[in-house]
């Protein structure tokens, strides 16, 4: 028997073509996995944002949405929730600090002077 006959070269080729987009197709994940790996270190509302834009791409073959993802893992955002915070604690503390106010009758209001009077200037003479 010929050890390189036809159907062995065949079979070769079909594990290699096998191997070869098996290792493509991981490899393409892997790439595709990007953004959200480099997410999972920051906050994570901006790492479920990223996540939701890579499987967009995946699904819908947007590379846009990849593109978008991997710009906002780079961009490291700032921080709005702890000021934010922090000025409700102090509105709180102020709130519950002051006592309501008492009914007190308001100012009387300011009559205007009449139009027809108009403000008279001395001069010196």
């Amino acid at each position: 028997m010929n050890v390189c006959s036809p159907a062995s070269g065949v079979v070769a080729a079909a594990i290699f073509v096998l191997l070869a987009v098996i290792g493509i197709g991981i490899l393409y994940f892997k790439i595709h996995a990007l953004p959200e790996q480099l997410a999972h270190r920051g906050e994570k509302i901006l790492f479920e944002i990223i996540a939701v834009l890579a499987l967009l791409a995946l699904f819908t073959n947007n590379h846009a949405y990849w593109v978008a993802g991997l710009l906002l893992a780079f961009v490291p955002l700032p921080d709005f929730t702890t000021p934010l915070k922090s000025i409700a604690r102090s509105l709180e503390q102020i709130a519950a600090s002051k006592e309501p106010a008492s009914q007190k009758p308001s100012p009387a209001p300011v009559e205007p002077l009449p139009a027809d009077d108009p403000p008279t200037e001395q001069r010196g003479a």
